[in-house]
């Protein structure tokens, strides 16, 4: 699971749940796989994306990459800076591992890189 999709998941649509985001990153197995460097994307995604979150979960499994807590409102411009924001969002990827949603504490695991977020139909609202 690359960060970036993490970025993007919740489990608010298990019971009793409101938010259900951020989901905590527990990794066991973390590879990092080069990807090719489009600034660009990088650019136009950013904006998108809770920054906090997404330097809390690199920091949490040991890849923050040297990425500012903040974002400089001219990042567009720093070449370095997106090339750490791509590294952590396209290349670093939680092979093994699972997800806990913050609220209930259901853990999701994850395989191969794929995080399984199916419920049993108890847990739906």
């Amino acid at each position: 699971m690359k960060l970036i999709t993490h970025n993007m998941l919740t489990s608010k649509c298990l019971k009793g749940v409101i938010t259900g985001y951020p989901l905590a990153i527990t990794a066991t197995v973390v590879k990092v796989s080069e990807v090719e460097y489009n600034p660009e994307f990088i650019s136009r995604i950013i904006p998108k994306l809770d920054w906090e979150v997404l330097w809390k979960a690199a920091d949490s499994i040991g890849h923050n990459e040297g990425l500012p807590p903040t974002i400089d409102p001219k990042f567009e411009d720093n070449e370095e800076f997106l090339r750490k924001a791509h590294k952590v969002l396209l290349e670093v990827e939680v092979e093994e591992g699972y997800l806990t949603c913050p609220e209930s504490g259901r853990q999701f695991p994850i395989t191969k890189g794929i995080p399984n977020m199916l419920l049993t139909e108890a847990e739906v609202q």
